[in-house]
């Protein structure tokens, strides 16, 4: 059984920072392409970034967050830095089979449950 499980939201002033952490379980990590999204209320899924051979990053959040993984722990990665109150959302992991770099949530076969990040003063 697939399991990812996010960790790491909560509630933060802005311009500040927090990291997630995405757990994963029940597939070969390192061979899977990984990616974070977020979904605020009332919009669409948005893709944030994602890690593969390289790394790519929507041009709201290039500069301010970093992806990365750690294969030996099986846990991917966001680096948040340089919160605004529009980053405020559920943040999701996603794993996908390589297939090169892809942004839209349908490609992904596996997705973790989200974890809340509000930034707020």
């Amino acid at each position: 059984q697939v399991q990812l499980e996010e960790s790491g939201g909560g509630l933060v002033q802005p311009g500040g920072s927090l990291t997630l952490s995405c757990l994963v379980s029940g597939l070969t990590f390192s061979r899977h392409d990984m990616a974070w999204f977020r979904q605020a209320p009332g919009k669409e899924r948005e893709f944030v970034s994602w890690i593969g051979f390289s790394t790519y990053y929507s041009h709201s959040v290039k500069g301010r967050f970093t992806i990365s993984r750690d294969n030996a722990k099986n846990t991917l990665y966001l680096q948040m830095n340089g919160l605004k109150p529009e980053d405020t959302a559920v943040y999701y992991c996603a794993a996908v089979s390589p297939m090169g770099l892809t942004t839209q949530p349908k490609d992904y076969d596996y997705w973790g449950q989200g974890t809340q990040v509000t930034v707020s003063s």
